[in-house]
């Protein structure tokens, strides 16, 4: 404390000899958002990193102790849920339906609110619970996590900040930290601005684009700096479409956004149920059995039931063997039912995305298309699949184009995401985070209150 305390007195002495009213302000209210620009990249990198070795050493146990996971994978359910249920229940889950309500709660009467969905608590337990599940063979995605980890980065600088410090609107500050995270996370900046605007937040961008694009390149910069300039994805081979493709590519978004939005009502179907267990034991035993039956089909029938998926993803762009067996996208779809709905940590975004292309190559298998053409309705059943579950096609589609770099099919990516979303309504008028963020709010709203110590002057943009 001392020492934050001396920083804070170094830094108000070295702007107060700033003469110039307006640079000092710009300087003051960009610092904040440059510093946790800088942090996010750097914890999304150390993220992916430890994610990555948690699954590799999960794979490599199941290459040679497969019989392993019987006892592995529910053991891992159950811990990482109790870690989320001990420590830190808002940390459980994918982490953006909890970031779009701490932007809805951001406002100085519902502070601490907002503090029990992004705080430095939550970065622990969320990092902890995932890379365990991920270690069980769990499917879920680092993605969304890394959302919630990027807006409680964003939110710590904005608390740390002194009381002569210019004010500056959480809403705004959790907007742009929420949108790093995802540019860092899946190195797709424009994905990570669209994603704020699309998803995040109502208020109109011109508010805040300043900040919002100056995070997304730090982050994204940082993550680059350090990992390299790389694609998610690679440059998958699409030249030489078919003319008929484009009725391929409605086909699959019809699917697609079917079961994206049919795998979203499911998940909330068992959280309804969940709600009506009335000990801790049947939520322990549902977690279990969660494991024992993604164990069992790795182990009976294929390992791809297992993880995120991006091997999927890689496999059928980037190797000869395209079709995949007509149970793949089954195992695609039951797996993050499976590992989403134990409580515990973990995204959706890489499950949604491979869940997708299982189903791409599948139905090119049935239509015994070309490997461009296949490579095609691959990334399009990526985009219809994630708009099914976010409602987000903008996102969706900019996302798989910044992570394969095919700028030539941004057509056919656009009419895969607009066609999901029409067809997703039939499932669900709304997507999956909107009703988990309502169901955050209301759990938030029946805590008790806790008033501050001091007063708190709201920054433009907060009321």
């Amino acid at each position: 404390m001392a020492i934050m305390s001396k920083v804070r007195r170094q830094l108000k002495h070295s702007f107060d000899s700033i003469r110039n009213e307006r640079l000092k302000l710009g300087l003051l209210q960009a610092l904040p958002f440059w510093a946790a620009s800088l942090l996010t990249g750097l914890a999304s990198v150390f993220y992916a990193k430890l994610f990555a070795k948690a699954e590799d050493f999960s794979h490599y146990i199941f290459l040679n102790t497969k019989w392993l996971f019987f006892i592995l994978t529910p053991a891992c359910f159950v811990f990482a849920r109790w870690l989320i249920v001990k420590f830190a229940p808002f940390a459980r889950g994918s982490g953006i339906p909890q970031v779009i309500a701490a932007i809805e709660l951001a406002n100085p009467k519902q502070n601490n609110k907002v503090d029990k969905l992004l705080s430095l608590r939550i970065i622990i337990m969320k990092t902890m619970s995932s890379l365990v599940m991920v270690f069980g063979g769990g499917v879920i995605g680092r993605e969304g996590p890394t959302i919630q980890i990027a807006g409680s980065i964003f939110r710590k600088v904005n608390k740390w900040l002194p009381a002569w410090w210019p004010k500056i609107s959480k809403r705004n500050m959790i907007s742009a930290g929420a949108a790093a995270g995802l540019a860092a996370a899946f190195n797709t900046p424009l994905g990570g601005i669209v994603f704020a605007v699309e998803e995040l937040t109502k208020t109109h961008i011109s508010y805040f684009k300043t900040a919002l694009f100056t995070a997304v390149i730090i982050a994204g910069l940082t993550a680059q700096g350090l990992m390299g300039s790389y694609l998610y994805l690679g440059f998958p081979q699409i030249n030489g479409l078919s003319i008929w493709i484009f009725i391929d590519v409605i086909l699959v978004a019809v699917i697609t956004g079917l079961l994206g939005a049919g795998m979203s009502k499911l998940m909330l179907s068992i959280f309804h149920w969940k709600s009506t267990f009335m000990s801790k034991k049947q939520h322990i035993i549902y977690a279990a059995v969660c494991g024992l039956i993604i164990a069992c089909i790795a182990v009976f029938i294929n390992e791809r039931m297992l993880w995120s998926g991006k091997e999927i993803m890689t496999t059928t762009l980037f190797s000869s063997n395209k079709h995949l067996a007509w149970y793949t996208p089954l195992m695609r779809v039951s797996g993050p039912v499976l590992s989403f709905t134990t409580g515990a940590a973990g995204g959706v975004f890489a499950p949604a995305l491979s869940a997708g292309a299982s189903i791409g190559a599948v139905i090119s298998g049935w239509l015994h298309l070309s490997s461009s053409d296949t490579n095609l309705l691959i990334l399009c059943g990526m985009v219809g699949f994630l708009t099914g579950v976010t409602r987000t096609p903008f996102t969706s589609a900019i996302l798989v184009l910044e992570m394969t770099d095919r700028h030539n099919v941004i057509i056919h990516f656009m009419i895969a995401g607009m066609i999901a979303n029409i067809v997703s309504v039939i499932i669900d008028k709304h997507s999956f985070y909107d009703h988990l963020k309502v169901q955050y709010v209301k759990e938030l709203s029946k805590e008790p209150e806790i008033k501050n110590d001091l007063p708190e002057t709201p920054a433009p943009g907060d009321t």
